[in-house]
């Protein structure tokens, strides 16, 4: 009994003859298309992926990142295919999860006391809530400096539909506030005070408005998270909080050198200038003044602690992949 054709040959007879099956009807006549000359497409994606993950400087080129537009460029001066779409390159580099478009900025310790100082800091907030109950609270603290009243020279105008907000280019420079702040982690509230200026005569006085604040009332212990800038005079600070003779004590926690990320403070920093300060169209430092107040007296309204997910074991386990690392070389 013969044999039937396979599915696939019939598919190619019907290609082939324009008919229905195998070997029926007559073979169609073309016309001889222009010569393609093929090339290796996963030899080009190789070099493509290649070129992406190095920086353009290595190829003469004067840019700061790759775009696939560029790559495309690059791909055909290079002479390794006469053209190719950006859409091609696109595809190629996202089933690779390469974008060389993107990039993102870090910093390596360089406190030689990184983990020691960090450690601690990181067990205050994981404990954060524990040791409040048992009457010993954390407080943040640090300032934000130099926040600028701006007067817009024109009218700020609010947004309408399908246009956003309107504030004039050119300003009138009206004077600076020094905001000096706390945040108490267990609970979110902050204690705020502005100054003139930024000494460690005017961190001795906000100090002092927290000691006597209701955060201190009862208490057994309080630590303190600061880092090493100058107005918070660390090598005075100790004798200077002695000398006060309060009736609890005063850990006092320093953050890493260049370490500001493991503040929580500055959390809040952020949520202030992006709510609060940005537009900047104050007419005085009084406005400003008056706006910082505002906001977190309503912050405080609704307080929550820091959600803080950065855990001393995951630093502890960066640490050794890294240490891996170069051991490896």
């Amino acid at each position: 009994m013969p044999r039937s054709p396979e599915p696939w040959a019939a598919r190619i007879g019907r290609s082939a003859n324009g008919g229905g099956g195998v070997g029926r009807g007559r073979p169609s006549r073309t016309r001889p298309g222009p010569v393609v000359h093929a090339f290796s497409p996963s030899a080009v994606r190789a070099q493509v992926t290649a070129l992406a993950c190095t920086l353009p400087r290595n190829s003469g080129r004067p840019l700061s990142r790759w775009s696939v537009t560029e790559l495309a460029r690059t791909i055909v001066q290079r002479g390794i295919v006469p053209r190719i779409s950006g859409a091609t390159i696109q595809r190629w580099l996202r089933a690779d999860r390469i974008k060389p478009w993107q990039y993102h900025s870090w910093q390596r310790p360089t406190d030689p006391r990184f983990l020691e100082r960090a450690i601690p800091v990181l067990t205050l907030y994981e404990r954060a809530q524990t040791l409040a109950r048992k009457g010993h609270v954390i407080v943040c603290a640090d300032e934000k400096t130099s926040i600028q009243a701006r007067q817009a020279c024109g009218r700020t105008t609010p947004a309408h539909p399908g246009r956003p907000m309107h504030v004039p280019d050119r300003y009138q420079r009206r004077g600076a506030v020094q905001l000096f702040a706390g945040l108490l982690v267990h609970t979110g509230e902050t204690l705020t005070r502005c100054f003139e200026r930024k000494r460690f005569v005017e961190f001795q006085s906000f100090l002092q408005l927290l000691f006597g604040s209701v955060w201190c009332r009862r208490i057994r212990s309080l630590h303190l998270i600061l880092d090493n800038g100058s107005t918070h005079a660390p090598r005075r600070l100790a004798a200077w909080l002695t000398s006060l003779d309060l009736p609890f004590p005063v850990h006092l926690h320093w953050l890493p050198v260049n370490a500001s990320w493991l503040d929580q403070i500055e959390i809040v920093f952020s949520e202030l200038q992006r709510k609060a300060l940005t537009p900047n169209d104050f007419e005085s430092i009084d406005h400003v003044r008056q706006r910082i107040v505002g906001f977190f007296a309503e912050r405080n309204r609704r307080a929550q602690p820091i959600q803080w997910t950065y855990t001393r074991q995951q630093l502890l386990a960066k640490v050794r992949r890294r240490r891996k690392l170069v051991a490896t070389g």
